[in-house]
């Protein structure tokens, strides 16, 4: 599934190719974000829905735990960051989040959604989504934005 929610479509490239997804739905975490004055001292609801592309070890076993990202890790410094401080845009969690993602060596493709929860009366969530890749060279052509806004 993408972050989305709607299914990937089968992919017998990422099969021959040794690649696997992992994904987090759905994680919400209470973070002290947003540019206006009533949002500089209290905390916001965030919810965030991570999509990972990762290569498989040369040797692949499921079942053996440090071969493969582990979404709990994921989970974890997602909760990290929010122990940073401020944050002035919701761009700038997704961006700090993928970076997060793609500095594991074996991920090669970061999508993450970050939406702020609470942002505007009437509405569930407002937010973005990047996708990341390592595999361009261009410093700016890996980021692929779309902007969301669920009501």
């Amino acid at each position: 599934m993408t972050t989305a929610g709607t299914p990937l479509a089968p992919s017998s490239k990422s099969a021959e190719t040794g690649f696997y997804r992992i994904f987090v739905r759905d994680l919400v975490v209470h973070w002290r974000i947003g540019i206006y004055d009533y949002e500089q001292d209290g905390q916001q609801r965030v919810r965030f829905n991570v999509d990972l592309l990762a290569r498989e070890a040369t040797e692949f076993d499921a079942d053996k735990y440090r071969q493969v990202v582990c979404y709990a890790d994921v989970v974890q410094r997602i909760r990290q960051l929010a122990d940073e401080g401020h944050v002035n845009l919701v761009e700038t969690l997704a961006s700090r989040v993928a970076d997060l993602c793609l500095a594991d060596e074996r991920v090669v493709e970061a999508t993450v959604r970050s939406e702020k929860l609470d942002a505007i009366d009437g509405v569930s969530s407002v937010g973005i989504e990047i996708t990341r890749r390592k595999d361009i060279a261009a410093p700016d052509a890996n980021r692929v934005v779309r902007f969301v806004s669920d009501s």
